[in-house]
This record gives C-alpha cells, sequence and structure tokens, in this order.
C-alpha cells in the first residue's frame, strides 16, 4: 500500500478465503503497527460488514454498500477516555486497476478528520 505522493505506507496481503466469500486483509507498516480485517457481503442484510483488529487493541465494525461506484463502509468506536469517534473508509477503483482507500473520524468537535489515505497496486 502507497500513500497519495506514492510513499510506502505498508505490505497489505489480502487474500480470498472460505469458497471466495470473504477477503482477509492482514497489514503491517514494518514499524510496529500491525492489523488485520475480515470483510464478507452480508446477503440477508445486503449490507458488507467488515471487522478491523489491530496489535493496539482497537476493534472497529464497519458496515455499508455500495455508493456512486464507490464502497463506503462506517462505524464508530469508543477510546480508553470513553470518547465515541465514528470512521468512515471509501475504497474507489482506479482506471488503472489499483484502488484508492480514504480513511476519516470524526474528532471531539464531531467535524470529519483525514487518517488515511492509500493505494493498493498489485504486485
Amino acid at each position: 500500500m502507497h500513500t497519495p505522493d506514492g510513499k510506502l505506507a505498508g505490505v497489505d496481503r489480502i487474500a480470498r478465503e472460505y469458497g471466495g466469500c470473504v477477503l482477509h486483509e492482514r497489514y503491517d507498516t514494518g514499524k510496529g503497527y500491525a492489523g488485520e480485517s475480515l470483510d464478507v457481503y452480508d446477503a440477508g442484510r445486503r449490507v458488507w460488514h467488515q471487522t478491523w483488529v489491530d496489535n493496539g487493541g482497537t476493534l472497529l465494525l464497519l458496515e455499508g454498500g455500495l455508493r456512486g461506484g464507490a464502497r463506503v463502509l462506517e462505524g464508530q468506536d469508543t477510546a480508553a477516555d470513553s470518547k465515541v469517534m465514528r470512521h468512515r473508509m471509501i475504497w474507489m477503483p482506479n482506471a488503472d486497476g489499483s484502488v484508492r482507500q480514504h480513511w476519516e473520524f470524526t474528532d471531539a468537535s464531531g467535524r470529519w478528520t483525514n487518517a488515511f489515505g492509500g493505494r493498493y497496486m498489485r504486485k
């Protein structure tokens, strides 16, 4: 995965598992931060669901679907200080086959703040 300016943000391994029904992502910056997610389409509710966990104890439960050609998932988490933050992740396909990810969260005043921007490219 690369930042918008082309720098390596980390190594991201994404695999289809369980007959192609689950996307399993493993992410590692190589600088001490690592996490992974499971993504599945819940056909009964017609929503995409992602569970994200990391080595900092974060648990994010995100849900959503397709909006205007992008996959948009939203959810919230509660910090150790009991503050609730909303999260939104957007994945947009690029013409070259790569995918752009934009992750944002609400700050203490409720304004959306950029958390991460990156680009997935096949090796």
